[in-house]
């Protein structure tokens, strides 16, 4: 058995993103994205081939779909973002935790 806490372990913030995967199995990755004031370069766009269900577990974040949208994040909220869903990270506040779950072939 292996157990662990999502908040546990956090390395203080970097110039980048960090993500950690947490769980991997054939069509399935669970991961841990700490950001910091952290925004997508402009002009980037996440096109994944696969489905990803992301909720924002502490600070706040706000992104930006390719149809315009925005949606701003609070601790608690989650969305799934099925396969080919453009979209990127508008803004991040500090010290921001992410869980995403990613799945596909």
């Amino acid at each position: 058995m292996r157990a662990a806490n999502l908040f546990a372990d956090i390395p203080p913030p970097a110039a980048e993103e960090r993500f950690e995967t947490l769980f991997a199995r054939p069509g399935l990755r669970i991961e841990r994205i700490l950001s910091h004031f952290h925004a997508s370069p402009p002009g980037f766009w996440y096109d994944q081939p696969d489905d990803e269900w992301v909720m924002l577990a502490r600070g706040s974040a706000e992104l930006e779909f390719g149809d315009g949208r925005r949606q701003a994040l609070v601790p608690g909220d989650w969305l799934l973002l099925p396969a080919g869903c453009r979209h990127r990270v508008a803004a991040t506040g500090p010290d921001t935790v992410w869980l995403a779950v990613h799945t596909g072939p």
